[in-house]
């Protein structure tokens, strides 16, 4: 899947998780819940944030068992906010690696570029 395509799948399954009540497209790891709470932040923003995410790294399918990458949204409030989901195409759903707010120490200011 090349990236355009996986951007695509994860902003399509996030509004997809939006409308359906079960919320099955989208899952959370304990990992990123417990990262979600620690930055005051609420599942509903970060799905809405990632709708309209921008895939700003793409890791190796080796040694992994989905293909995960890095993405970037803006909340609301147009506060970056970085995830790193892997794809689950078969099971036609996403999850959700790790969740936080990327700090100016770590990124360049347009937070797609590590310092």
């Amino acid at each position: 899947m090349d990236i355009l395509a996986k951007q695509s799948f994860i902003q399509q399954k996030a509004r997809e998780n939006l409308i359906f009540p079960d919320h099955s497209k989208v899952l959370w790891s304990r990992h990123a819940t417990v990262e979600l709470v620690n930055d005051g932040l609420s599942r509903d923003h970060v799905e809405r944030a990632l709708a309209r995410c921008e895939l700003i790294e793409d890791y190796p399918a080796q040694h992994r068992p989905l293909p995960d990458c890095l993405v970037l949204g803006r909340l609301s409030d147009d506060q970056p906010v970085h995830a790193v989901i892997a794809v689950d195409i078969k099971s036609d759903r996403i999850f959700i690696v790790t969740v936080y707010l990327p700090s100016a120490e770590r990124w360049n200011n347009d937070w797609r570029t590590r310092k």
